[in-house]
């Protein structure tokens, strides 16, 4: 019997994968988990799991987090299962830790389930997305890049969840310099809100250089 853990915190997905898992053996046991204190518990219980993780959808705040753990469940298998992950983000996870397996969501249910059976038995699955990631490293210049030094000090407090006017208040800036500063980082990374910029910043490793804590 092999033991899976499904980390996802849509209900459809998670749904979606037992019934998958239960179909190829119903011997198979199924765990869940919708965030990382949750994860974090169930390979403490099954340290020998294999991981089906939404890096993008759980609270992770850098990848050395998720590496960090991993390794304390040296045994486990873990797969990389998202809607989209960004190239930066692949060809860093994937250049420190070559074991992880990467199937996107949108991928045919055969390759997601060849994806499954290679971490079920060590072995390691990348999709097409992830094998040219990693094969050529060369990536088109992210809008990300652009930020000036301004726009990444004010995402920094974005990610940390301060409002326009807090972090002008702090950085004795005006609240216009600050919306403008603001509204230029949402442009050039083509996020709408908070949120988004906090979850792109996430996905490309950007706050590893951020004063970001738990």
């Amino acid at each position: 019997m092999h033991t899976y853990i499904i980390a996802d915190n849509q209900d459809i997905t998670r749904e979606g994968l037992i019934s998958v898992l239960r179909s190829q053996d119903m011997k198979n046991r199924v765990e869940t988990a919708r965030t990382r204190s949750e994860l974090q518990a169930r390979l403490r219980s099954y340290p020998e799991s294999v991981v089906i993780l939404d890096y993008t959808l759980f609270d992770f705040v850098s990848v050395n987090q998720l590496l960090n753990m991993k390794m304390g469940a040296k045994a486990s298998s873990w797969i990389l299962f998202s809607d989209e992950l960004e190239e930066r983000f692949l060809h860093q996870i994937l250049l420190i830790d070559p074991s992880i397996s990467v199937v996107m969501k949108h991928n045919p249910l055969q390759n997601i389930l060849d994806a499954i059976t290679c971490a079920t038995y060590g072995e390691t699955y990348l999709c097409d997305i992830a094998e040219s990631v990693l094969k050529d490293g060369n990536f088109q210049k992210k809008e990300s890049d652009t930020l000036t030094p301004s726009e990444k000090s004010i995402l920094r407090e974005i990610a940390l969840g301060k409002t326009t006017k807090e972090i002008a208040f702090e950085k004795h800036l005006s609240f216009h310099t600050v919306n403008t500063h603001r509204r230029n980082i949402f442009r050039k990374l083509a996020v709408n809100n908070a949120h988004e910029a906090t979850k792109y910043a996430l996905q490309a490793g950007l706050l590893d250089l951020m004063e970001y804590y738990i």
